[in-house]
């Protein structure tokens, strides 16, 4: 049977439909995340740029304090960040201080370079990396339309999120329970879905595999940051080497408790759904 062309012409045009759509939504989505990844980005870029050019007057490690505290008044004053969003950014980079202090006093990794903003051989702008995976979390949350279905109660989330936190500085000391935890949080978070939109049209995917994602992007950020100077493992002391996979575990932890503190907070507000 032959085919009359205007049915052939409606068949490709509904092709092209099917193909060019999704490509248009992956591009949106793409650049949205691009834009909740602004800070993120600056702090890398600033990282390159002290590192190729030095800067007069001051060390590099101050430099970097002063362009992540210009840059975070510059995205409140503009409307890019919330008021509420500086209050988690704050927390985070309270959370993050805290841990760079324990670690490079652990000996885990150091900041080999002079700076007068230090505290405990920790420079202060360390604070604003983990700070600005708390600035990607909330600009994508109001980006996205995020709403999280099935999400776990306060009296699961919060322990849960207190016992990751604190396994980064209690297995220095006793058992390293992070394979435990990670699965606790697979059951814990088993059945919970993120809710998001791109261009009016809505998407879902299950909380666990966000996790992963959001992890291994942080670990690609991680390599990048380390072979810019940002900071140093011991094996990377006489050259820089890829940064060994096993981190990847600890940025996804890192990832879900930097998650659910933002959940909570989202919830204490009430704009999570629960389904």
């Amino acid at each position: 049977m032959k085919m009359i062309p205007e049915a052939k012409s409606g068949l490709l045009t509904i092709g092209r439909k099917n193909v060019v759509r999704p490509f248009r939504q992956l591009v949106i989505f793409g650049w949205e995340q691009a834009l909740s990844c602004l800070f993120p980005v600056v702090i890398f870029a600033s990282l390159a740029l002290t590192q190729i050019i030095p800067l007069p007057f001051l060390a590099r490690y101050d430099w970097l304090l002063i362009i992540c505290l210009l840059m975070q008044v510059w995205m409140v004053r503009s409307g890019l960040e919330t008021r509420d969003g500086l209050k988690v950014i704050t927390l985070f980079h309270i959370i993050g201080l805290a841990l760079e202090i324990f670690k490079v006093n652990m000996g885990s990794w150091s900041y080999p370079e002079e700076g007068y903003f230090k505290v405990f051989g920790v420079p202060l702008y360390s604070g604003f990396m983990y700070a600005s995976v708390a600035s990607y979390l909330c600009q994508a949350w109001r980006r996205l339309n995020v709403e999280l279905i099935r999400w776990p109660s306060l009296w699961l989330v919060v322990p849960l999120a207190a016992a990751i936190y604190l396994n980064f500085f209690t297995h220095h000391y006793w058992l390293d329970i992070r394979w435990w935890l990670s699965g606790l949080v697979v059951i814990v978070f088993w059945r919970a879905w993120v809710h998001f939109e791109v261009n009016g049209t809505s998407y879902r995917m299950p909380i666990v595999f966000s996790f992963v994602l959001i992890g291994f992007f942080i670990w690609i950020a991680e390599n990048i940051a380390t072979f810019f100077g940002a900071w140093e493992y011991p094996n990377q002391t006489n050259a820089w080497s890829l940064v060994h996979i096993g981190k990847l575990s600890s940025w996804l932890l890192l990832v879900i408790v930097s998650f659910l503190i933002v959940a909570s907070l989202k919830q204490a507000k009430g704009r999570i759904s629960r389904g």
